[in-house]
């Protein structure tokens, strides 16, 4: 049966996927070996029990320095009726951990003797004197481990199936054990596929890709208790591509084939499997992801071997192995899934998700108040940045067609929760500065997370109390200031600071050596410009529209007007790539890219802070960094910035 593209629900396509796999007999451990005990084995799963072959300890031995006698000989002591005690006939020195003689049932602490010399006076040489006086009595083993006080010879120490610790290393070895039998880690191949990849370090032209998603991939298998081999690319060539997948089914307990598995002229994941084996699913309704292949190749010798056909968009890729992989590893080499820590939270603005797909929304999250906060990232598959910067996930089930801003959500976390709970986010207008900001805090034990939607948004964000602060720079035409009016209009639910944070240079980013001669906003209208903008809202926008009406420019005119991306570094990337000629922004965004920048305006970044954020200690850092003159030094040597008004003055 051929099946070509057609999106399936998740719980189908894993349906399939382990029918196959218990036909084959394949679910389960897959096999074991046996180790010489080491520090290597922390992590690794027990296929069988560990007996004890001897006791621990496996003799009396003393539980501290001092002397092995007979309780009955001391039965009488006290402080005014000492007993002396000759040594070799009614006590023998002994350090902790030594055996006890047949004779003594009790050790007295060196420190509770009185060592005496033939003369019957006291000597400092309490190791090895004539004999011992003590002055206090001893019940029968006191201070003394007997034999098997942790251990007994034949009893369990540590049951199949349990994922090794350290400490469970030292009861192996003191029960006698000097080999374990684990479940043997599954191999898993990754077949990185097409034409256009080109590996890491190489020189890289216009078209070409750099080949990075099966190092996530192998570290994610490493991580979840595989062992991964990454195989050489293989170029777009269908009898390449079969020679390559038989030969890792030899060698692997799982094939991952990445990329080739759309509907493309090259896309020949799916033929392959066909041709090899037996292919289950092609297509799953997720996002992101959908391109899944699910299948099994059979080897000439009869070996079985299922293989997955993983997207070749980074952050699809991902979802991939976290999805399909993952369970497949930890099931074969026995070890329990444990839930991942979850948490309720709230989301910041609207997410629209497909009817048909069980979507998986990156998000970054932070306590605010009492309430916890997620923030949507970039939705787009190859946005591999979005699961860097990401807290973890949340999953909008097939059948809904997205959130709306404020509702619940469960966010299933890769990080732990008491890093949430210490997280500042900052919610509206993209700056470099606040990058800057991030790192100097990281360096101090502190954390800052961002989400860009535009000077406007940050403001409704914060006054639903949905950020600890934001960043803001909107013009008002009317008295030729920055925010403050704005943050009258629309902060009204608490009081709100606002902090001068830098002046910056804002014009047209244009590409290197101008070859569109562009040199004011009046360019703008040329038929021969294409010109790349900012969202609805954002401060940039704004200042954009003020020039263009006080100029007389229908945006009509402006080819590329409706076009937007959210940050600055956004524009100039629109512009190196060719997309746009031209776009406003910042003079660091022109100059990380390599660009040419026309300067036009001056305008200010300010930091708009509810005061009860700005009088508490989470804010605290940021107050600390805009008086740090390293930080302040760094800020001030992006082009085009200016710190002397940072910090300089509060306006409420």
């Amino acid at each position: 049966m051929t099946i070509y593209l057609h999106d399936i629900p998740l719980q189908d396509a894993q349906k399939r996927f382990y029918e196959a796999l218990d036909k084959f007999k394949l679910r389960g451990f897959l096999n074991t070996e046996i180790l010489e005990l080491n520090e290597n084995l922390v992590g690794r799963v027990l296929a069988r029990p560990i007996w004890a072959k001897i006791s621990s300890p496996h003799y009396h031995a003393s539980a501290m320095d001092g002397f092995a006698i007979k309780s009955v000989d001391i039965q009488n002591a006290s402080p005014t009726r000492p007993i002396l005690l000759r040594i070799d006939e009614q006590a023998i020195y002994v350090d902790t951990g030594d055996p006890i003689p047949d004779w003594a049932n009790c050790v007295m602490p060196i420190e509770n003797t009185e060592a005496i010399n033939t003369n019957d006076e006291i000597v400092s040489n309490k190791r090895n004197p004539y004999a011992i006086r003590v002055r206090n009595s001893l019940t029968p083993w006191s201070h003394i481990r007997p034999m098997g006080e942790d251990i007994v010879a034949t009893e369990l120490v540590l049951p199949a199936n349990r994922l090794l610790i350290p400490v469970d290393l030292g009861a192996i070895a003191a029960c006698g054990q000097t080999h374990v039998e684990v479940v043997k880690k599954p191999v898993v191949s990754i077949l990185p596929t097409g034409t256009e990849l080109v590996r890491v370090g190489d020189e890289i032209k216009r078209g070409d890709i750099i080949e990075y998603n099966s190092i996530v991939l192998a570290a994610q298998i490493s991580s979840w208790g595989g062992d991964a081999i990454r195989f050489p690319i293989t170029k777009d060539n269908f009898e390449d591509l079969c020679t390559q997948v038989l030969f890792a089914a030899e060698r692997s307990d799982l094939i991952l084939i990445n990329a080739g598995s759309s509907a493309g002229s090259e896309d020949f994941s799916s033929k392959v499997i066909e041709k090899l084996g037996e292919l289950y699913v092609h297509g799953v309704a997720v996002r992101p992801g959908h391109p899944v292949i699910l299948g099994m190749i059979f080897t000439e010798n009869g070996k079985k071997v299922p293989i997955i056909g993983v997207p070749g968009y980074p952050v699809s890729a991902a979802l991939t192995g976290e999805i399909f992989v993952k369970p497949l590893i930890h099931e074969w080499i026995g070890k329990n899934d444990q839930d991942q820590e979850t948490i309720e939270a709230e989301l910041t603005r609207k997410i629209t998700s497909p009817a048909g797909d069980d979507d998986y929304v990156r998000v970054v999250t932070a306590k605010v108040g009492e309430r916890i906060l997620a923030a949507p990232l970039s939705r787009g598959a190859g946005v591999i940045t979005s699961m860097v910067r990401s807290d973890g996930y949340a999953i909008v089930p097939r059948g809904i067609q997205g959130k709306e801003a404020g509702d619940k959500i469960t966010v299933i976390l890769n990080k732990n929760k008491s890093v949430i709970d210490e997280t500042l986010l900052v919610i509206g207008s993209h700056d470099l500065t606040l990058d800057l900001l991030a790192e100097h805090l990281s360096l101090r034990g502190k954390r800052l997370v961002s989400a860009n939607v535009g000077s406007l948004g940050g403001l409704i964000s914060l006054n639903r109390e949905e950020a600890h602060f934001s960043g803001s720079h909107l013009f008002d035409p009317t008295n030729a200031t920055f925010n403050k009016s704005y943050v009258e209009k629309y902060v009204k639910n608490f009081n709100a600071v606002i902090i001068p944070w830098v002046y910056r240079e804002q014009g047209l980013i244009i590409q290197k050596g101008n070859p569109k001669k562009i040199t004011s906003l009046e360019d703008l209208k040329r038929s021969d410009v294409r010109y790349i903008n900012r969202q609805r809202g954002a401060g940039t926008r704004i200042l954009l529209d003020y020039y263009l009406d006080k100029m007389g420019i229908d945006i009509s005119l402006i080819h590329g007007y409706e076009e937007e991306e959210f940050t600055h570094l956004n524009v100039a990337a629109a512009i190196k790539s060719l997309r746009a000629d031209t776009g406003l922004g910042i003079t660091a965004a022109a100059r990380a890219l390599d660009l040419d920048f026309v300067p036009l305006f001056k305008e200010r970044y300010d930091l708009i802070v509810p005061e009860k954020i700005y009088e508490s200690e989470i804010f605290k850092p940021v107050l600390l960094a805009m008086n740090d003159d390293e930080f302040r030094s760094r800020v001030q040597s992006l082009d085009g910035y200016d710190v002397s008004c940072m910090g300089t003055e509060l306006i409420q």
